[in-house]
């Protein structure tokens, strides 16, 4: 009688935690729906990320909806994916995301009441092996600057060649680059496993391709492909 009890409970405990499963993943597959969209609204800002700066980009990480207060003492921080170029060199299609989180104590600026989005572009393969193998202090392990915006970046070519991140946000329809120096950078373990059903690295998911790109990723992975499907980033920059 006792073990028919026990396994009575067993079951009503796996019954009513399915839910709060379901609805961790549902979280994270928002998170990357909501990074579709983020991308797809921005680059339809007629003055948005310079295309070709877009052309050159390794990886790209979006945060969606940063609210105010998520950056502070606490530990706090804003969640999003990293998207990278497949293969050794990062020279081919657009694969599947990664979860990230961004963390600071300081931004330098107040976010103001409404939710910020912010896009970082990863300009060299030396900012994206970083970005995979460990968490990135961002001015300190990984150089870091605001990003140029407009139809080329021509006028900032020391910006961009001083930099391995470039970083813009948006904000109360205000499009601009912004400096995030300060803040760290790095994987979202917990939430790659929920999205994904099991442990997976940053770098087992976008180098060594362990997953397929998932559904929820389909909008930001076609947008990306039809933008910039090719990286003109010079040679040696991809060695």
């Amino acid at each position: 009688m006792n073990l028919k009890k026990l396994a009575v409970c067993l079951l009503t405990l796996g019954l009513t935690a399915s839910p709060a499963f379901a609805a961790n993943d549902a979280k994270e597959v928002e998170r990357v729906k909501e990074a579709g969209e983020v991308m797809k609204e921005i680059l339809n800002i007629p003055d948005d990320i310079p295309q070709d700066l877009l052309d050159k980009a390794e990886c790209i990480v979006v945060l969606p909806s940063v609210k105010k207060g998520a950056f502070g003492v606490g530990g706090s921080y804003g969640r999003g994916v990293m998207i990278c170029r497949s293969g050794e060199h990062y020279t081919g299609p657009w694969g599947a995301p990664a979860l990230y989180a961004l963390e600071g104590v300081s931004i330098g600026f107040q976010l103001g009441g409404q939710a910020t989005d912010f896009v970082l572009l990863v300009v060299n393969t030396k900012g994206a092996r970083s970005l995979l193998t460990s968490k990135v202090k961002l001015g300190a392990d990984a150089s870091a600057a605001a990003g140029p915006k407009g139809r080329t970046a021509e006028g900032a070519t020391d910006v961009v060649m001083n930099a391995e991140i470039l970083s813009y946000s948006r904000n109360k329809g205000l499009f601009a680059g912004v400096s995030l120096e300060g803040s760290t950078l790095r994987s979202d373990g917990s939430a790659n496993e929920k999205l994904y059903g099991r442990k997976l690295t940053a770098k087992e998911i976008i180098v060594e391709h362990k997953v397929g790109v998932p559904a929820c990723a389909h909008q930001l992975v076609s947008l990306l492909q039809s933008k910039s499907p090719k990286n003109k980033s010079e040679a040696r920059s991809l060695q």
